[in-house]
């Protein structure tokens, strides 16, 4: 009766283990990062929609995670907290450097959705008119300010913090209009909908579109990340998502999503953005399930120029097997 109680034991063990794996058998659920943001649209309808969930199917829950910052996702994978993620190029990168490793890249989300502007009378008409002047950006090392820094490399200028002319200040989105209305900024490079919203709303005029600020073609803004341990323990789960993520592209780009965008920030943010803000926003944004990979290229050897980086990411970067699958 001993050895079969403890064989029983032992067996139930087992299961238990196999349930809640994530390394060689399929998780019970899938935690999906994003950010309530308009260059996150897909995850914004996949969710709002119940795409994902009805791919899945029964067995296995999906959960969504709400992130306001790159940094705080990175963390959260490192720490085994979530599986994959919606985020910027620049974090991804970083993460993959800091993992050795132990991220994957595995599809593209969004290009452009930023904007260089400036305040009226601030006389800038061009990248090179930034010369002596003050730009905000929403977080040092973040995508715009990698976008900035290459652009200010592009046109001869560097920041004051190594020995150039253009002082770089870091600001929240939501204080650089009232910075800029005070006239202590002269231009800020900043994503959608903060670009219209200066736009728009505080009178700024806009430098570069988001099909100008890079003379290499419109940037990398948003990708899908995922642990490579998920990955290899989770095919069918991640080629699943893939899947519904492709499709997610497709609807965003062929039907009007403005009312489930809104719908989906302000579950988060409890704020909606005006009609007319998002549209302009919207109309900066190319949503995209493919790999940019020479934006993301070019953002990892500014990345590794600046400091922001110790060395180059390797081929193991991106893995576009599951896109190719899908």
């Amino acid at each position: 009766m001993k050895r079969i109680t403890a064989l029983l034991a032992l067996a139930s063990i087992c299961i238990c283990l196999a349930g809640c794996g994530r390394g060689g058998s399929e998780a019970p659920e899938v935690r999906v990062a994003y950010f309530p943001n308009i260059t996150h649209a897909q995850a914004l309808v996949m969710k709002n929609r119940g795409m994902l969930e009805e791919a899945i199917g029964e067995g296995v829950a999906v959960r969504w995670i709400a992130f306001n910052a790159g940094p705080a996702v990175i963390e959260a994978l490192f720490a085994g907290e979530i599986d994959i993620s919606y985020i910027g190029p620049v974090p991804a990168i970083n993460g993959y450097v800091q993992s050795g490793g132990d991220l994957r890249i595995i599809a593209g989300a969004s290009n452009g959705g930023s904007v260089l502007v400036a305040r009226e009378g601030a006389g800038i008409g061009s990248a090179a008119d930034l010369d002596g002047k003050v730009v905000a950006i929403p977080q040092y090392g973040n995508t715009q300010h990698l976008n900035l820094l290459g652009l200010l490399s592009a046109n001869g200028l560097g920041p004051v913090t190594n020995g150039g002319t253009v002082e770089i200040v870091q600001s929240s989105n939501a204080d650089i209009a009232g910075l800029m209305d005070q006239g202590h900024i002269d231009a800020a490079f900043v994503p959608e909908p903060w670009g219209s919203i200066l736009e728009i709303e505080h009178g700024a005029k806009v430098v570069l579109d988001y099909d100008e600020v890079d003379e290499n073609g419109i940037p990398s803004t948003a990708l899908v990340i995922a642990r490579k341990d998920f990955l290899d323990g989770n095919r069918d789960i991640v080629e699943a998502f893939m899947q519904t993520h492709m499709d997610a592209t497709l609807y965003v780009n062929g039907n009007d999503v403005g009312d489930i965008i809104n719908a989906e920030i302000s579950e988060v943010t409890g704020s909606e953005i005006a009609e007319e803000i998002l549209g302009s926003a919207l109309s900066r944004l190319v949503v995209t399930y493919e790999i940019p990979v020479s934006s993301i290229m070019d953002f990892a050897e500014t990345s590794e120029r600046e400091g922001f980086i110790s060395v180059l990411p390797d081929d193991g970067l991106i893995d576009d097997s599951f896109l190719e699958q899908g």
